[in-house]
């Protein structure tokens, strides 16, 4: 019977003991990290959809009407300033300017005659200079009926590409019809639109961009191994989408970069007093972010956020957020709205320079 109570008060304290262990294993698992927002001058790189275009491109046309009679060129193909393109049938024109040089080699006769009775007082000098007059207007002629015929012949302007030729051999061609297109592309433009505080923190933190050097992402998800430059601001804002354009040029040694293409202008806007917190403090529903904000009394309460920027493993706050707010920095997916937690506080300055991990 002693030996049985023995035993019993044995099994009371291995029990009361493991009790003390998981309790105590249970209050340490429940104690949270948690954290504040903290304001930065800093800067991020963003992103703007941009539309890309040639340096130079130009729409060639006929300029006379008549049959399509020679192509000289393919589509795609790279051509040079004063290179031959297209040739409208001549005969008319060519015809024409033989009849002016005509009109012109008659009226010279005319005043030469009018010339030689003029100096032997045969004829008055208002004759000789009627004479003249004829001349000149004959020479008018041929030099207009020359200008005709050289349009028949339709040239590069500029060194460049070839676009899609609508027409083909034979076709009758008005004055002023889409024959191609011709784009230089040398060098790239690539427009894009900033709204009004970005531009406003654009020009006025010169110092904090640094330079106005942007990247390009193509489409393919790759980035443009050459860098650009932003060249120029249009003069007003877009009044009913509050943005304004801006224009980055990009060298094309390699002419990946065609006329119409689409990308990604990425570029560094400097950003004062800015609100940051880790990446892994947040979670998302249905592409919206959240973090689990710690009130005063412990409790936990999600709340929405907006993002105005990425960085390297931390958001930049734009909404939703203020900086003396403590918010959940480890267990976002263990702890639910409303619960109530023990929680360790982290210093947010020396929490954002260790920060390499997703939310857990």
């Amino acid at each position: 019977m002693k030996r049985f109570v023995i035993y019993a008060s044995l099994l009371a304290l291995v029990y009361q003991t493991g009790c003390k262990t998981r309790a105590a294993k249970k209050e340490e698992s429940d104690t949270f990290a948690v954290t504040s927002p903290v304001t930065v001058d800093t800067a991020f790189t963003k992103d703007y959809v941009a539309q890309v275009r040639s340096i130079r491109n130009i729409e060639i046309r006929a300029q006379e009407k008549g049959f399509l009679q020679n192509i000289y060129v393919d589509e795609g193909q790279s051509v040079k300033a004063g290179q031959v393109l297209f040739r409208i049938m001549p005969k008319l024109y060519e015809a024409e300017l033989l009849k002016a040089q005509a009109e012109a080699k008659a009226a010279e006769i005319e005043l030469q005659n009018a010339t030689a009775l003029a100096e032997k007082n045969v004829v008055s000098k208002n004759e000789q200079a009627v004479a003249q007059a004829k001349l000149d207007q004959a020479n008018a002629e041929v030099a207009l009926a020359k200008l005709h015929l050289s349009f028949t012949e339709i040239k590069a302007p500029f060194d460049g590409t070839i676009d899609r030729i609508p027409k083909k051999l034979g076709s009758l061609i008005d004055e002023g019809e889409l024959l191609t297109s011709l784009s230089d592309n040398s060098e790239m433009f690539a427009y894009f639109n900033v709204s009004e505080p970005e531009y406003l923190d654009y020009q006025t933190n010169t110092k904090g961009r640094g330079n106005a050097k942007v990247n390009l992402l193509l489409a393919n998800g790759q980035q443009l191994k050459y860098n650009g430059v932003v060249e120029t601001i249009e003069s007003e804002f877009d009044n009913e989408t509050g943005n304004i354009a801006f224009r980055a040029k990009f060298p094309n040694p390699d002419r990946l970069l065609k006329h119409g293409e689409t990308g990604k202008v990425l570029m560094t806007m400097p950003l004062k007093n800015a609100l940051v917190i880790p990446q892994k403090a947040t979670y998302e529903v249905q592409d919206k972010k959240y973090v689990l904000v710690v009130d005063n009394n412990n409790l936990v309460h999600s709340r929405n956020i907006t993002v105005l920027g990425e960085l390297p493993d931390l958001y930049v706050i734009n909404t939703g957020l203020t900086a003396d707010e403590k918010i959940l920095l480890e267990g976002v997916q263990k702890v639910k709205d409303d619960d109530r937690i023990q929680f360790k506080f982290q210093d947010p300055h020396e929490v954002i320079t260790h920060l390499r991990l997703k939310a857990e």
